[in-house]
């Protein structure tokens, strides 16, 4: 059994419960399970102090993650067409595994939401791609094989799994949205087995 990891930070749960629809797509692979983790939101003055484990939801991050991970789902709210600068926070922890190459060949993909329908989805997730390269990861996207791509009137891009929340958060993800999620994660684990072989 291998694990691929499904990181996220999410502030309004709508990455949350693109994470966990990931991690459904994860599972269906034979022979993968997924490992949900978050990290804890930083403070605009300093640094927050927040206990080692949240009071509700995933378990906070830890190097040892990704280490320990076959693969990688990387997911984050956009902040004015940028990954959320919790999620930031914790990748530039990360240099110790750079410098051990930990990470170097191990596949990935990236997931956001967004308030409005061109809010910076596709800039948010290639701003989540620089990082994943330097680590020599192998950045993984959705094709146009998946019809949902090509039909969707909400969010899904081909740099990776998205959602239009709204300007109020309220809009349910789509059917469309979730078969990507799904879609995605699938993909990932596939590509996590095969490489792993």
């Amino acid at each position: 059994m291998i694990e691929v990891l499904v990181l996220y930070y999410s502030r309004s749960g709508k990455v949350a419960r693109m994470a966990h629809m990931i991690a459904h797509g994860i599972e269906q692979v034979p022979g993968v399970r997924a490992r949900i983790r978050t990290v804890p939101p930083v403070s605009p003055v300093c640094e927050q102090t927040e206990p080692s484990i949240p009071d509700a939801g995933a378990p906070y991050a830890e190097l040892s993650d990704l280490e320990q991970c076959a693969g990688l789902a990387l997911g984050s709210p956009t902040r004015f067409g940028n990954m959320a600068s919790a999620l930031k926070h914790f990748i530039d922890s990360t240099g110790v595994l750079w410098a051990r190459g930990a990470l170097v060949g191990k596949p990935a993909a990236v997931f956001t939401s967004t308030s409005t329908l061109h809010g910076g989805q596709e800039s948010t997730l290639l701003s989540m791609m620089p990082p994943l390269l330097h680590h020599g990861m192998l950045v993984l996207g959705l094709p146009y094989t998946n019809p949902a791509l090509s039909n969707t009137s909400t969010g899904g891009t081909p740099y990776g799994a998205s959602h239009f929340a709204g300007a109020n958060n309220d809009r349910s993800i789509s059917e469309d949205e979730k078969t990507l999620c799904i879609a995605l994660g699938r993909r990932l684990a596939e590509a996590s087995m095969k490489l792993r072989a």
